[in-house]
């Protein structure tokens, strides 16, 4: 799976990214058809406001067997995945079946 991991891409997706909220967390999602087009990529991001390092840790697992699970990166876009306050607190199937229903909708999976 490639990660982004440059500020400068991230803070570009986040200004022209397509937003897509479930209760667990928000994706920002960009159509990439010139690079990177031969695989997706994916960023996770759990915020310093919302808890301390393992709140942080936990959340980034949980976010990255999300995608796993729902064969991500898809090909052809660039995802954030921004972490909410309750990822952590919640079952993993509600933020699965969650997640699943909203990328369904917009078209990503």
């Amino acid at each position: 799976m490639e990660t982004i991991k440059s500020n400068a891409e991230i803070s570009s997706l986040f200004t022209r990214g397509k937003r897509l909220h479930t209760p667990y967390l928000t994706f920002i999602v960009v159509r990439n058809e010139k690079q990177h087009d031969q695989a997706g990529r994916a960023a996770f991001i759990a915020g310093k406001k919302l808890g301390n390092a393992v709140w942080r840790n936990s959340a980034k697992r949980r976010m990255r067997a999300v995608c796993h699970e729902l064969h991500g990166p898809w090909k052809g876009y660039d995802v954030i995945f921004l972490a909410k306050s309750n990822i952590v607190s919640s079952s993993y199937s509600k933020v699965l079946a969650a997640c699943d229903d909203t990328l369904k909708r917009a078209g990503v999976r």
